[in-house]
């Protein structure tokens, strides 16, 4: 008797998709429609490992051409220094306030 792994195709399943793809293509184009199959499963494995005709080029930038990096607060002006005397302000109240509390 045969057994299979759970899940696998009996020979009884494998039977019926045979009839089935014979119906589908018939038996002079099953050689054809294989053959394709076989070109595009060799496609796809030279897809992934990138054999054919890729030369690996550099990505990295030109450091003649490109600028220093900006600093983030660089050009936001008078906007940026009113948010960081806020802030500062603000710290400054909570000590305050922290301070009465422990008197």
């Amino acid at each position: 008797m045969f057994t299979t792994a759970v899940g696998m195709p009996g020979p009884f399943e494998l039977i019926i998709v045979l009839a089935i793809v014979m119906i589908l293509f018939g038996a002079g184009k099953l050689p054809k429609v294989l053959g394709q199959m076989g070109k595009g499963v060799k496609a796809f494995k030279e897809g992934l490992t990138g054999k054919e005709g890729e030369e690996p080029f550099d990505v990295t930038p030109d450091d003649d051409e490109s600028e220093p990096p900006k600093a983030i607060d660089e050009g936001l002006g008078d906007e940026a220094v009113a948010a960081e005397e806020a802030v500062e302000e603000a710290e400054d109240a909570e000590e305050v306030v922290s301070q009465d509390e422990s008197a």
